[in-house]
C-alpha cells in the first residue's frame, strides 16, 4: 500500500511513520542457512514452497520522503501450513520444509526492496500477515507486520485492532493483486515502509548481518 500523508504544516508534509508492531515470539531462533530474497527456493533444492507465489516489493522511505538506500530489510512467516521456522511454532509435523519462512534484501537506490515468498494465510488466533524488520546503519529502526487488504479477519486481530486510528490500520495493509498473464496465478503485493530517525531499544533488537543485494 503507498504510505498515506499527513499535513505538518502549511508548506511541509510528511509522510505518516509505519506503525509499530511488535516482533513476536516466532523470529527464527535458528536462521536457515540460506536467508535470500527467495523464500520459495532454498540454496539448490529444485522442490519449490507450496502457496500462492507473491512477489512482495516496495520502499523503505524516510519521513521525508527520501528513499533510504542500504537498508536491511528482514521478513518472516508462516509457511502454507501455518507453521513459522521456529522451532517453537505449533504444528511443526507439518511444516513444509522447502519454504525458507525467512528473508532478507538491502534497499538500492530508490530505497527499493524484493521478495518472492507466498501470500501469508493465517493460523489460529491471527490474521494473515508477514513480519518485517527494517535497519538502517546496523540498528533496528522498525518493527511491524504487513497484512492482507481486505481480509475479513482483520477486523478480529487482536493486533490490527489494537492500532490507534485507521490511517495506521490502512498503512499495514497491502493489496495482493493478480499479475496479468501469469499461467500460474502469482500474485504481486506493494508495501512501503516508512521509517522515523529514532532506533528501537537495543537491549531488545539485536543488529543482524548485512546481506549482499539480490536481483529480482
Amino acid at each position: 500500500m503507498a504510505a498515506a500523508w499527513s499535513t505538518t504544516g502549511l508548506f511541509a508534509e510528511e509522510l505518516l511513520k509505519t506503525p509499530r508492531i511488535g516482533e513476536g515470539p516466532f523470529y527464527p531462533d535458528k536462521l536457515p542457512l540460506d536467508t535470500d530474497n527467495d523464500l520459495l527456493l532454498i540454496n539448490e533444492k529444485i522442490t519449490p514452497a507450496v502457496g500462492s507465489i507473491t512477489h512482495l516489493g516496495g520502499r523503505i522511505l524516510s519521513e521525508s520522503g527520501e528513499p533510504i538506500r542500504n537498508a536491511v530489510v528482514e521478513i518472516w512467516q508462516v509457511d502454507n501450513n501455518g507453521v513459522y521456522i521456529h522451532s517453537g511454532s505449533s504444528n511443526r509435523a507439518k511444516l513444509d520444509s522447502n519454504f525458507q519462512g525467512f528473508g532478507r534484501f538491502l534497499t538500492g537506490s530508490k530505497g527499493e526492496y524484493y521478495f518472492r515468498t507466498i501470500k501469508p494465510v493465517s493460523y489460529p488466533g491471527r490474521t494473515p500477515h508477514i513480519h518485517f524488520a527494517v535497519y538502517q546503519g546496523g540498528k533496528r529502526m522498525l518493527t511491524t507486520q504487513m497484512m492482507v487488504a481486505g481480509e475479513q479477519a482483520n477486523k478480529n486481530d487482536g493486533l490490527y485492532k489494537r492500532l490507534k486510528n485507521e490511517k495506521a490500520q490502512k498503512a499495514v495493509l497491502a493489496k495482493f493483486e493478480p499479475i496479468k498473464n501469469s499461467k500460474i496465478g502469482e500474485l504481486a503485493a506493494n508495501f512501503d515502509l516508512v521509517i522515523g530517525k529514532t532506533p528501537e531499544a537495543p537491549e531488545q533488537r539485536r543488529p543482524r548481518p548485512r546481506p549482499r543485494r539480490q536481483n529480482r
